[in-house]
């Protein structure tokens, strides 16, 4: 399985432009579903065995997005497998995705996010590097694959325009706020490498979204917020303030690169239990 594994990954990589997480993520279901086998092949995989698999998932209480993922991996990999002509027939192709939890979006609010953008240090060792990380993926809303990929060149200062390759390799281009501006002008006027990547890490290398994710977790334990949250948390502020503050649907979709409106809905979610909470506080008969 190995080798065909392998074989899949770099097709999904390549040719379907997958983002590294996602490649990631099904290198990892796939090593599970290996591991389940236990050396069995391909061949003789059937649906049973397929359903005996999730079974098995469903009893480590995984989440219902993370089950739906693992199911997701495997009739790719094996519709991938019947195509390439592997396997005479695809034992996946009738496994049925589970009910899908519809989950708010975690963000932070507008006082949050100026208390944590502020409480960067940017006297400290790559201090500038992580404020403007920080303010262009709140300014921008773009996402960590998103912002890891960035060159420099595909920012605009003098426009205050970003250019994104976002999912399935569609360009968008973004709008930055005066901070960001400013505090990647800041970053660029003290970057220590000299390399096409606009973020890169101490080796002059382009940043691992990992990198990330740990130095967003840094700047929120430095300032203290109580919350939990990664990078897309972020993202989902941007969209969240974005109408809070009466931006439409339809523009939000634009910026934040959602292929379907319905995808960007589930924030008007959001500004509503939002206005309900205000209610419940403010009306004297709520």
């Amino acid at each position: 399985m190995k080798e065909q594994k392998n074989k899949f990954l770099g097709y999904i990589e390549s040719e379907k432009n997958y983002s590294w997480n996602t490649v990631s993520n099904y290198a990892r279901d796939l090593d599970q579903f290996a591991a389940f086998l236990k050396g069995r092949e391909l061949p003789g995989v059937t649906n049973l065995t397929i359903r005996e698999y999730i079974v098995g998932m469903n009893a480590k209480k995984y989440g219902k997005a993370t089950l739906e993922r693992k199911i997701a991996t495997l009739k790719s990999f094996f519709k991938y497998l019947k195509r390439e002509g592997i396997l005479k027939s695809n034992p996946a192709e009738n496994i049925s995705f589970p009910k899908k939890e519809k989950k708010l979006p975690r963000f932070l609010e507008e006082q949050e996010v100026a208390h944590l953008l502020d409480g960067i240090d940017i006297t400290e060792e790559n201090g500038k590097r992580d404020k403007a990380i920080l303010e262009l993926l709140y300014s921008a809303g773009i996402r960590v694959g998103e912002l890891t990929g960035l060159k420099t060149g595909e920012v605009d200062i003098s426009n205050a325009l970003v250019k994104v390759l976002g999912k399935g390799s569609k360009e968008r281009i973004v709008p930055l706020g005066e901070k960001a501006v400013a505090a990647i002008n800041s970053y660029l006027a003290s970057k220590k490498h000299d390399t096409e990547w606009l973020f890169t890490n101490n080796k002059g290398n382009k940043l691992d979204p990992r990198l990330v994710r740990f130095l967003v977790d840094k700047w929120v334990s430095r300032c203290s917020l109580n919350k939990h949250i990664s990078p897309h948390s972020l993202r989902h502020s941007f969209a969240t303030h974005l109408l809070n503050h009466g931006a439409d649907l339809r523009s939000v979709q634009e910026l934040l690169g959602h292929s379907n409106l319905s995808t960007t809905q589930i924030y008007t979610h959001v500004t509503t239990e939002r206005l309900k909470e205000v209610y419940k506080k403010a009306h004297p008969r709520a």
